[in-house]
């Protein structure tokens, strides 16, 4: 559909309210948008040690830095984990985008491993985070398919660096900036079946766990799929880059060709786009996130 910015957003609109049914696919801009930045200003802010010493530049190239022990890295984890994980959004997006969809059958699926839709309201039964939770720790031992919270660990961890709670219960950096670069070695966290080390539940590799929660929510996103086969569905991908086009992007094409009924619509910055194919049955709005659903729920 070959229509301006304005004409797309009231297309979007009209399409959440006339589906059957939305499936949501959010990968790493919708968090970008919601204020959940790796570089900048929260990096400097909370990682201004790292950056000193071992001259990381951001949060992502952080997470694969060679630490020279133990206590390092797992002090860079803590904060990592709580600054992407236990802390609200500093931007409303995700509220919005439950306003817009509350009323409607939605399911999501989503790369981001921030469970910022669960805390801000979206329906657990609905949602599949298929590369993980940052919430959630795994043993090293490829045999052991399980995974453990890690929220009481990273409490300690944050505590044990130095930074103080404010008046709202989130860790800050105190005023005089001294806190430490390592944790003690015993709160290095160990899985709590076999004492064995342990890793973040992320897919990096063939070692990631699909542990029992993540079949589940598999099956129910399958089982969606299939019962609304053929009817008005709209799929809204959000934020979704070119790292990992082949769980949302692509699936998301194909399902829209298949199905005469179905919608197509892509927000994203700089990148938004489709196949000739579908062209036809498409919203492409190329902006930030946040302020198009800021519009859309003004003209709702």
């Amino acid at each position: 559909m070959s229509l301006n910015y304005d004409e797309n957003i009231e297309m979007l609109k009209k399409e959440l309210v006339d589906c059957d049914a939305v499936v949501i696919g959010a990968g790493a801009g919708l968090s970008t948008s919601a204020g959940f930045t790796y570089s900048g200003e929260r990096f400097e802010k909370y990682f201004f040690d790292f950056a000193n010493v071992f001259g990381i530049s951001d949060m992502y190239s952080g997470g694969f830095f060679p630490f020279p022990d133990p206590e390092t890295r797992w002090a860079w984890w803590a904060r990592h984990i709580y600054y992407n994980r236990y802390i609200d959004a500093p931007k409303p997006v995700y509220k919005n985008l439950l306003s817009l969809v509350k009323d409607k059958n939605y399911f999501v699926l989503t790369t981001n491993v921030d469970h910022q839709f669960q805390k801000n309201g979206f329906d657990k039964e609905r949602l599949f985070y298929t590369q993980g939770d940052y919430g959630l720790f795994q043993s090293v031992n490829p045999d052991l398919k399980q995974t453990f919270d890690n929220e009481e660990w990273v409490m300690k961890a944050m505590e044990a660096q130095g930074f103080v709670k404010d008046s709202f219960g989130v860790f800050q950096v105190p005023e005089d900036k001294k806190i430490q670069i390592r944790i003690p070695s015993e709160l290095i966290p160990r899985c709590p079946v076999d004492g064995d080390e342990v890793t973040m539940n992320l897919r990096s590799d063939d070692s990631f766990v699909e542990d029992d929660g993540w079949h589940r929510a598999s099956e129910a996103y399958s089982t969606f799929i299939e019962k609304h086969q053929g009817q008005h569905i709209l799929f809204l991908e959000l934020g979704v880059g070119a790292n990992t086009p082949v769980i949302i992007k692509y699936p998301f094409w194909r399902m829209t060709y298949a199905n005469p009924m179905a919608i197509y619509a892509c927000l994203n910055y700089n990148e938004a786009f489709c196949p000739d194919q579908i062209k036809d049955r498409s919203i492409l709005i190329d902006g930030d996130i946040g302020e198009a659903l800021i519009a859309i729920l003004k003209m709702v």
